[in-house]
């Protein structure tokens, strides 16, 4: 199987983001690729407590736009997150959809845990996601051709207890959708999902966000695609792109079996 992760730099003007968005899918088609994710926040990307003006709903022109990048280039796309509007609440979800090559949707995870840090004292912002975020739920694994995906957000990564619960609900592929800090990012994005990978012995596709979206915000990038074992499969570059990796099924396989640390589990 043959994945893609996407690498955007997203700002608060959503048509600009869904036409770039458009077209490094469409690269990513052109070189083969069979599933296909967008980072967190691709379709708008606020300036730190600004509103939240482009919230819907899951039959609203983002998803829209969604499936028909998928019914178009007949792949399985991730739609990283995108705000979704919640009836009776000022709040929104952060939403991550999964479409179908039939552009329909397939799964929908709703961001658990929320980004309420202070990182002033290491030269960033202090961020309080809480504040105009309603978390979700829900722990979902989407069934596709090429295994289940196991669906989480950005922040997620830092509790592994998510992650092994989607494994023993039958994740083969962990997707994790990003907008790292630059503060945090240098130091923990790449050690964080090696070992999401190796300890679900999972595939871990990553598309992150990437440069500076405003005067008051910018992200790490560098997004990965991370085999069972933790090796980096595709690294993104410090730029817009989109990376592809092959992914061999049967070699997951083959590392479960020589190491069936997933069976040794004591709880």
């Amino acid at each position: 199987m043959r994945l893609a992760a996407v690498q955007m730099t997203s700002t608060d003007d959503v048509e600009r983001n869904l036409e770039q968005a458009s077209a490094l899918v469409a690269d990513a088609a052109a070189r083969g690729a069979e599933l296909v994710a967008l980072p967190e926040n691709f379709a708008f990307l606020r300036r730190e407590g600004d509103s939240i003006p482009c919230a819907q709903g899951l039959d609203g022109p983002i998803v829209a736009r969604l499936a028909s990048l998928a019914r178009q280039h007949r792949i399985w796309l991730v739609g990283g997150s995108f705000p979704e509007a919640i009836p009776g609440d000022t709040r929104v979800h952060n939403t991550c959809v999964v479409l179908d090559p039939a552009g329909d949707v397939a799964g929908v995870y709703r961001k658990i845990h929320l980004f309420d840090v202070d990182l002033r004292a290491s030269g960033g912002a202090r961020h309080q996601e809480s504040a105009a975020i309603a978390p979700g739920k829900e722990l979902v694994v989407v069934e596709t051709p090429f295994g289940g995906l196991g669906l989480s957000v950005c922040y997620d990564v830092r509790f592994p207890e998510l992650y092994r619960a989607l494994a023993a609900d039958g994740a083969r592929i962990l997707l994790v959708p990003s907008a790292f800090t630059p503060q945090t990012g240098r130091d923990h994005w790449e050690v964080l999902l090696r070992a999401r990978a190796i300890e679900n012995q999972a595939f871990v596709l990553a598309p992150a966000q990437w440069g500076r979206h405003s005067e008051l915000r910018a992200s790490h990038g560098r997004s990965l695609i991370v085999d069972p074992w933790g090796t980096i499969l595709a690294q993104a570059p410090d730029r817009a792109c989109a990376i592809i990796a092959d992914c061999s099924p049967t070699e997951q396989d083959a590392i479960r079996e020589r190491l069936p640390a997933l069976r040794h589990r004591r709880l």
